[in-house]
């Protein structure tokens, strides 16, 4: 992949591990809620890695393909498994060949 460098890599674990640190040290134990605040967080920070990581694969497939990827991001950010499905399909689509003559 084109788009991937180890310190970006780096970076988004920093990213992950930090926002992390962050909900486990806002969660007071001793009562039920406070698991249900550790989850959502958990879910929010594995969720929002997610969607860098499908993006950022976006990114690539259209840098190899010669498509601009930057015109997706905001339907991607509002709904990014359909977005996903349509970008799939908009890459697949057959290159029609320039008719000369």
């Amino acid at each position: 992949m084109f788009v991937w460098s180890k310190r970006l890599v780096a970076a988004l674990i920093g990213l992950f591990i930090l926002t992390l640190g962050i909900f486990l040290l806002n969660t007071a134990p001793g009562s039920m809620s406070d698991l249900t605040m550790y989850m959502t967080g958990w879910m929010a920070i594995n969720y929002l890695g997610l969607i860098v990581w499908v993006f950022v694969w976006m990114i690539d497939q259209a840098r190899m393909r010669g498509k601009n990827v930057w015109i997706w991001l905001v339907p991607f950010v509002l709904v990014p498994l359909p977005t996903l499905m349509l970008f799939v399909l908009f890459l697949q689509r057959r290159i029609r060949p320039l008719k000369t003559g």
